[in-house]
């Protein structure tokens, strides 16, 4: 469910008109839904709420600051994955006890800022990447809580370039070495292991994978143990999809997970942590274009658009299926035709949908493009001097632009010539 419904044929976002939005903003521009983030968040927190729990946002989904604020105030933790993101949840108010850090490329001065400003817990990928974080935690006189990021070699079912949870992906330790691993934390005096991560990959719409690494980390909770650590905390990840076409069968819902979560691991006395991002932001947003031309070519139709790939880039980057309807509802019974979507950059890569079938449009109509909150904005880039289009969140009957567009002169201005020059 989210809050992006039509009344008397306009689209509204909660209870303010699209239209009147672009009207002020212009196009293209992304649009948030603070009830739908809202009401996703406490879906994941009611799931897990009968054992100790923390839901960690996983920010690099969608991570502007009144997004990260809205969710903190909320109780939600944050998952970070890069020094940038830690800043970024610091900045929004979220404090280090609430912030875990995930991610295969840790640096040492990443480890040095998180150590330094706090953090709940680094999720460890690697051998050396345990051994730095040892040195940075024992130069500064403090010790690191760390968790190991086992890899299952579960088949997460899901689009190869978000699967993680395989042994052929770069993420995570192989868990046949989980126990050789975490000897080597207990001989480390900068570590202390308090717990076990796994993620599989995201956009998962089936639990059995979930099922099966939980199954397999709770093995792993009861061995580790016997070994003499002190295993108090399990992190899950995210990873839950989201019905990107209206009308498909709809994945798993919150509840589900957290009944499996408490089934397969609810009797380890372990709190719970687990990492939402797409389920949290991404039907909580759209991106709203307007036709800029009508174009008949040999045998379609295309519809050409202000927004981008550099603006939505995961129809060309993972050939991602999103829906796209008018911001003025189509009339009853309308004949509906086919168009090839597309933008106006300079690469035949530029296209969010193929003969897709839709009212007939013209210049100068709205559009809007659903379930793009998560990963949209923050993979946005200015690609063929384009401006990074606003960001605006809505709340009952107000709105607010949270990014602006910059200008080409703030754009140009940020290169510097050489002195050669």
């Amino acid at each position: 469910m989210d809050h992006f419904l039509y009344r008397d044929g306009a689209l509204y976002a909660e209870d303010v008109p699209v239209a009147e939005i672009a009207a002020e903003v212009g196009t293209p521009f992304y649009l948030y839904s603070t009830a739908t983030l809202t009401r996703h968040f406490q879906l994941f927190d009611d799931a897990l709420s009968g054992l100790p729990h923390l839901v960690c946002y996983a920010m690099k989904a969608a991570s502007n600051q009144a997004i990260l604020r809205t969710l903190a105030d909320l109780g939600a933790g944050m998952d970070v994955v890069s020094g940038g993101e830690y800043a970024r949840a610091r900045a929004a108010g979220v404090p280090g006890e609430r912030i875990v850090f995930s991610g295969v490329g840790k640096t040492r001065v990443e480890m040095r800022e998180a150590l330094a400003g706090g953090i709940r817990q680094f999720n460890i990928e690697s051998e050396p990447e345990l051994e730095a974080l040892n040195e940075v935690a024992l130069s500064m006189g403090v010790v690191a809580p760390v968790t190991v990021r086992v890899n299952p070699d579960v088949d997460a079912r899901t689009h190869a370039k978000i699967a993680t949870g395989k042994s052929e992906n770069k993420f995570g330790i192989p868990i046949s070495r989980a126990r050789e691993v975490y000897a080597r934390i207990a001989a480390l005096p900068g570590l202390e292991a308090i717990g076990i991560d796994v993620h599989i990959g995201s956009q998962l719409t089936d639990l059995e994978p979930y099922r099966q690494a939980f199954e397999k980390v709770g093995d792993l909770t009861d061995a580790l143990r016997a070994d003499g650590h002190d295993i108090r905390r399990l992190d899950l990840g995210g990873g839950l999809g989201i019905p990107y076409t209206r009308g498909n069968e709809p994945p798993p819902l919150p509840m589900d997970y957290g009944k499996l979560i408490a089934e397969t691991l609810g009797d380890k006395g372990c709190e719970i942590e687990i990492e939402p991002g797409r389920l949290v932001a991404g039907n909580a947003g759209i991106m709203v274009s307007r036709v800029i031309y009508v174009k008949s070519g040999e045998g379609r139709d295309f519809l050409i658009l202000d927004g981008a790939m550099n603006d939505l880039i995961r129809p060309a980057m993972y050939e991602a299926h999103h829906d796209i309807v008018p911001v003025v509802e189509a009339e009853a019974g309308i004949e509906y035709r086919p168009y090839d979507i597309v933008g106006p950059v300079c690469e035949s890569g530029d296209t969010f949908a193929r003969q897709r079938m839709m009212p007939p449009l013209e210049a100068g109509d709205l559009v809007a493009f659903r379930s793009a909150g998560a990963y949209g904005a923050v993979m946005s880039s200015e690609y063929n001097t384009r401006p990074l289009i606003p960001e605006v969140l809505v709340n009952g009957h107000q709105f607010a632009v949270i990014r602006p567009r910059p200008s080409f002169d703030e754009i140009i201005n940020r290169d510097t010539l050489p002195p050669w020059l």
